[in-house]
């Protein structure tokens, strides 16, 4: 790996993020691909000394993982050298924040920092105007050319920016190499049939095939969308759905949820998905317990840093019934950092954005946690000791050839609500597929 390593993966993946659009992103901050995000500055605290507490709601409730370690690092070197500044933290998984910001936002109290999701997701926070724009902290320190070109669109509505992604992500399939080994599998599955067998295999010597935490719904959804993915031949499925090209009664979305249950049947989940936590889920497969787990690039470090460390491979998700391109992916531009517009220190808590961003890079560089980064880092990677692991996935990284977004990054709030509930239905009872496109294109017809 040569030292623009990262940068190299940042302009394929940016590539594949623009072939799949967004259809709420209204313009938006491009931002420069050839510098550095190694500013270690920042901008000062507030000049006026008064003691300041800056509520930063986060999603690095782990305090195993490297991210929570970066979150705790950058918040007592920013506490140390502004004095006046308190930093408090809230850390919660994702839906228990996703939940939290909903009832905080109806009364109008948004914590000082918070985290969104891009595109449709975050767009209501921007309409009710409970959101600050960030533009002028993004002229600070260079910050807003660390990010990668055209990342920020995502964030950015009227031509402001909103929120400040963590990372910029594609969905793979990690797989225990001696779980797979120890079910006389030989080589990773290329084709959905191939999954199945897999499953078959490794349910018949006892080993969960595939971690998971459905209680935290978004984790489905993001495995389902891989197979619809697929299904369709290629991204825009939701896409010409809300063009009218298509609706959800098209032979790809029921194949998909016939697919998609193929793999429940199997057995693929552990017991008791929907009652299991996606902390606890992606757990099960770090200490060994699963052999595979489909999730976002960003597990990468937290893999690295677990008990199955040395043990782990990565493959793309494979063809369904013959359809499907490998090297189109999930797409996952990261949650971002919002700060609220009703926030009673803003210029303080821009500050300690800005502080936080610019160093952020630097600071998942040093803890072996870059990859998946929404900002260019420059750095000889395998130099620094990344895992063989970690290099896999930078090399899969420049394969992209385009992908979709979330269903919950692109259909509105209610829609996507009525998908994850049919989603996460499926781990519990077997239900037609015409049915379950019928839940999503009620939804869609009545909240157009």
């Amino acid at each position: 790996m040569k030292k623009t390593a990262l940068i190299l993966t940042a302009g394929v993946l940016a590539v594949g993020l623009a072939a799949c659009g967004s259809s709420n992103s209204n313009g938006g901050n491009e931002s420069a691909n050839n510098s550095s995000a190694t500013n270690t500055g920042g901008t000062s605290g507030g000049d006026s000394g008064k003691k300041v507490t800056i509520t930063f709601q986060n999603i690095y409730p782990d305090a195993t993982s490297p991210a929570n370690k970066m979150m705790k690092e950058l918040v007592a070197q920013y506490e140390k050298e502004n004095p006046n500044i308190k930093i408090e933290l809230d850390s919660l998984n994702t839906d228990q924040q996703k939940l939290k910001l909903k009832t905080q936002a109806a009364s109008k109290e948004v914590p000082d920092i918070t985290i969104v999701n891009p595109a449709a997701q975050m767009k209501p926070f921007v309409d009710a105007g409970l959101l600050a724009p960030l533009n002028d902290m993004l002229d600070q320190n260079g910050l807003k050319d660390t990010f990668q070109k055209g990342l920020l669109d995502y964030y950015s509505f009227n031509n402001n920016v909103y929120a400040l992604p963590d990372g910029n992500n594609i969905e793979v399939v990690y797989y225990n190499k001696d779980l797979f080994a120890q079910a006389g599998i030989t080589d990773v599955p290329k084709t959905f049939d191939e999954m199945l067998e897999d499953v078959k295999a490794l349910k018949a010597k006892g080993i969960t095939p595939i971690a998971i935490g459905e209680k935290d719904t978004w984790t489905g959804s993001f495995l389902f969308m891989n197979i619809l993915l697929r299904t369709n031949g290629g991204p825009g499925f939701l896409q010409d759905v809300l063009d009218g090209k298509k609706d959800f009664n098209d032979p790809a979305f029921t194949e998909a949820t016939d697919a998609f249950q193929e793999l429940v049947q199997a057995g693929a989940f552990p017991e008791g998905a929907t009652s299991i936590d996606a902390n606890a889920g992606g757990n099960i497969f770090k200490t060994g317990k699963a052999a595979m787990f489909i999730i976002g690039s960003w597990e990468t470090g937290n893999i690295d840093a677990s008990s199955v460390a040395g043990k782990v491979g990565a493959f793309s998700f494979p063809t369904v019934n013959g359809k499907g391109d490998v090297n189109q992916f999930m797409l996952a531009p990261g949650s971002g950092f919002a700060v609220s517009a009703n926030s009673k220190h803003l210029q303080e808590t821009k500050d300690f954005l800005n502080f936080f961003m610019t160093n952020y890079p630097k600071k998942q560089f040093e803890l072996k946690n870059a990859v998946g980064s929404g900002q260019i880092i420059e750095g000889d990677f395998k130099a620094a000791g990344y895992s063989d692991l970690a290099i896999n996935i930078l090399d899969m990284f420049k394969q992209v050839t385009g992908g979709d977004l979330a269903f919950d990054n692109t259909m509105k709030p209610a829609v996507a609500q009525a998908h994850l509930s049919s989603i996460q239905n499926l781990f519990v009872q077997k239900v037609e597929s015409k049915q379950a496109a019928k839940e999503h294109q009620d939804a869609f017809a009545a909240n157009k």
